[in-house]
């Protein structure tokens, strides 16, 4: 799949929005991709997760035992990837603002692990989850997302596949250029929320 491709199957969705918006990493964009509505749709999701799979073959990442991904947002492309790499997917919660593994899950020491993720910005959330598995003794070959904001820029702590790059604008709430200035922000996701 191609960029264009990955956007098609957003903007089908209704989930390529436009305004200004609050993210996650707290920088504001004139762009939100609302992932939770691509992923009400199993087929869409299927499509996007199968790809991103075999690009993680391809890069020669898809020899792990295990997917971890952060809560919330890459529970789901988590769980899809993992169906299409044939291995199982568990994933890490904030407990006291600190990723842990909970519900049973566990890592063995050395077990080669891939994070996957929805979105990436910042990549704050991988490099925290990358962090917690590390700290139990996981080996964490690389992290895998949809769609990465920073086409590259992100440092998540270990090599980064992206089913795309998708390089938008993102600013300081005290650096927002003009157009954004006079619009009310959003905040559609839900790291904070309580």
């Amino acid at each position: 799949m191609n960029q264009q491709d990955v956007l098609d199957i957003f903007r089908s969705c209704d989930a390529l929005l436009e305004g200004h918006f609050i993210l996650s990493s707290g920088l504001r964009s004139p762009v939100f991709l609302q992932k939770a509505k691509v992923f009400m749709h199993a087929d869409k999701s299927e499509i996007l997760c199968k790809a991103l799979a075999e690009k993680i073959r391809a890069e020669g990442f898809g020899d792990v035992s295990q997917i971890v991904s952060p809560a919330v947002g890459g529970i789901i492309p988590g769980y899809e990837t993992s169906r299409h790499l044939g291995v199982p997917a568990i994933f890490t919660e904030r407990v006291n603002g600190e990723f842990e593994l909970r519900r049973g899950f566990h890592v063995e020491k050395g077990e080669k692990v891939i994070v996957v993720e929805d979105i990436v910005s910042t990549g704050l959330s991988i490099r925290e989850c990358v962090k917690c598995l590390q700290d139990l003794g996981a080996d964490v070959v690389a992290a895998a997302c949809l769609v990465d904001r920073s086409d590259g820029e992100a440092d998540v702590g270990v090599p980064l596949v992206a089913l795309t790059g998708y390089k938008v604008p993102a600013y300081p709430a005290d650096q927002l250029p003009p157009e954004l200035q006079n619009i009310p922000a959003v905040k559609p996701g839900s790291r904070g929320l309580q």
